[in-house]
């Protein structure tokens, strides 16, 4: 069989065939401008928490699976019992000042049983709020929302079919209800918007074309196509300087508010953590003039500004706590605290890494670890206004003049919430364990305007009563 080679020439601008694709394979290496074919480096969160780590449970709500171990698909599809589909409702009338919740995926908040067994342990506790997702790392709207753009994205996946009487059901029960929304890691606008996506480079493979028995290999060297980007899930992501996606995600939150949900809870505020980094590519965030950190503020003001009204709060990785950078991620605790009502780090004791003060394995010491978290958090957010002024005092037949100064403590009109670890992963985390985060935060910010209260996390929405105070 007779192959003829046939190499393309190079565009006018050395650069080859560019071309647009949808979503591909993520492949391991990235193409330098000579051609050469690099392996990716390791994020910087990966030297911090460990590869391993990253990707067992690279965040904590991150890691929020669409079915639960007790909820099945046909449970969350039964007809509600009490109540018809209402109206939407208004805000709880006296929600509590200091929130003590309890997380569930959509499939449990559509799921009769599941909803039952949330309301008797919140009733039967010193709990009083639930958080319930509405957009998860899925990218899809978990409720019947008429928005249209998430309709023309295919972006709704139905699992809890009256979420109006389920936040009433709440509401006269007296528990507050917070809507969990996922940001830019979205999938599902990914694959509908790819101009709004994170891209990568791929090489295009050799077009094999056989015609009367002699086959034609088309070779070009250095043609590329773009592709959205997948990190080590294989999830798409969102650029977080995509304008659109901003207002996208803020018709949702808007929608969701009058409903009447309490507060809108935002996560993955951020870019990626883990995937091939380098290979990342930004239609609309400017690396060369931006700096991760300056765009994810940027974001979280015009957040605030297009949420007037609403109570907002933010999911932030659980070492913002400590670090003073941006993790490489985009994230700051001080920077955000100017823009959420609460700060909602996730200090799972489980996800810090090996070493961390001093601890081999963090997870077996959840008291020492959450406590060392949030009273960096506190240091962070607490203000030191010194002033000073000149006093004159008579020694012997001389006068002196003497500066005496004063430091007056405040705070950033901001409240700490974290979320906390109630589940299985470095350790048993029985009723101690659980228990032990709580006193944690209570020791380090309830004697500060600071302290909001605590967040639970148990991906499978089981949670474990003993660590509770009983009402």
């Amino acid at each position: 069989m007779r192959v003829a080679v046939i190499l393309f020439a190079l565009t006018a601008f050395g650069l080859g065939t560019i071309l647009f694709a949808t979503p591909g394979t993520e492949i391991d290496f990235t193409t330098t401008k000579s051609g050469e074919l690099v392996q990716n480096t390791k994020s910087p969160l990966e030297s911090l928490f460990g590869r391993a780590s990253l990707e067992e449970t690279a965040s904590t709500t991150e890691t929020a699976t669409s079915t639960t171990a007790t909820t099945t698909k046909e449970e969350a599809a039964q007809p509600w019992q009490a109540y018809e589909d209402s109206e939407s409702q208004s805000p709880l009338a006296n929600p509590p000042e200091v929130i003590k919740a309890i997380y569930a995926t959509g499939w449990s908040a559509g799921s009769e049983k599941k909803v039952q067994y949330f309301i008797d342990l919140i009733k039967s506790t010193e709990l009083n709020a639930i958080v319930i997702d509405i957009k998860d790392y899925s990218g899809h709207v978990l409720y019947d929302i008429q928005n249209e753009d998430v309709i023309r994205y295919r972006g709704k996946q139905v699992q809890i079919p009256r979420v109006n009487a389920l936040i009433k059901r709440f509401h006269d029960e007296g528990i507050y209800v917070i809507a969990r929304q996922t940001l830019f890691q979205d999938p599902v606008l990914a694959k509908a918007r790819p101009d709004l996506a994170i891209q990568k480079d791929e090489i295009v493979a050799p077009a094999v074309v056989e015609t009367n028995g002699t086959t034609t290999m088309v070779i070009t060297p250095t043609s590329t196509r773009r592709v959205v980007w997948l990190d080590n899930k294989g999830l798409g992501w969102i650029d977080p300087g995509a304008k659109e996606a901003w207002n996208y995600n803020i018709a949702i939150a808007k929608d969701a508010a009058a409903r009447g949900f309490d507060e809108i809870n935002f996560d993955y505020i951020r870019f990626p953590s883990d995937g091939a980094l380098s290979a990342m590519r930004f239609p609309h965030y400017n690396a060369a003039t931006t700096l991760k950190q300056t765009q994810i503020k940027r974001f979280m003001e015009y957040l605030r500004s297009e949420t007037k009204g609403i109570i907002i709060s933010a999911d932030l990785f659980g070492l913002v706590t400590v670090n003073n950078d941006d993790l490489g991620i985009g994230q700051n605790l001080k920077d955000a605290a100017p823009y959420f009502e609460a700060i909602t780090p996730m200090v799972y004791p489980s996800h810090y890494a090996r070493g961390f003060i001093g601890f081999q394995n963090p997870g077996a010491h959840p008291y020492e670890v959450v406590k060392y978290s949030m009273e960096k958090a506190r240091e962070k957010l607490t203000l030191y206004n010194k002033k000073c002024h000149t006093e004159e005092k008579v020694v012997g037949t001389s006068t002196i003049s003497e500066e005496v100064c004063e430091t007056n403590v405040s705070y950033m009109n901001t409240k700490l919430r974290p979320w906390l670890q109630d589940f299985d992963l470095g350790a048993d985390y029985d009723a101690e364990k659980v228990r032990a985060q709580i006193r944690a935060v209570d020791e380090m910010v309830k004697d500060t305007p600071l302290y909001g209260g605590w967040m639970l996390w148990n991906p499978s929405n089981v949670y474990t009563k003993g660590a509770f105070l009983v009402e």
